[in-house]
């Protein structure tokens, strides 16, 4: 791919043109997501999971877009917590994102997928050692 894909947002106007990279509306999608409760965390390869490590936030990770002529499709992949309701949690993602996307870049998505990868168990509390006297 020798050239970027950008998506022109201003059609007619005399002062530019104003373009937004796919990596954006990854970005702002990536954040809407983990915003919602019930969200545990995103799916990420395994770069962005050492970059994770060393210190560096991906916000984008876990969300795939694609622009296409008819509209701009979006896949989030999440992990959920565990006792949620799936269902409610997945269409509070798409209304979060949608909105997002609509306030920030006045962009209207065509589709929002949510596939759930997992689901977060609650970590096992460790019982408080008591010392003997």
């Amino acid at each position: 791919m020798s050239e970027k894909q950008l998506l022109n947002v201003t059609e007619g106007s005399t002062l530019g043109n104003v373009e937004i990279a796919p990596e954006v509306i990854e970005v702002i999608a990536g954040i809407a997501v983990s915003e919602v409760a019930g969200v545990a965390s995103m799916r990420g390869n395994f770069a962005s999971g050492v970059v994770e490590r060393l210190g560096k936030k991906n916000h984008g990770k876990g969300v795939k877009v694609e622009l296409a002529e008819d509209g701009i499709s979006i896949d989030a992949y999440v992990v959920m917590d565990f006792g949620i309701s799936i269902p409610d949690t997945a269409k509070k993602i798409q209304d979060n994102t949608s909105q997002a996307l609509k306030n920030m870049t006045a962009l209207e998505i065509k589709e929002m997928n949510v596939h759930i990868v997992g689901i977060q168990m609650e970590g096992k509390e460790e019982e408080p050692e008591t010392e003997e006297v």
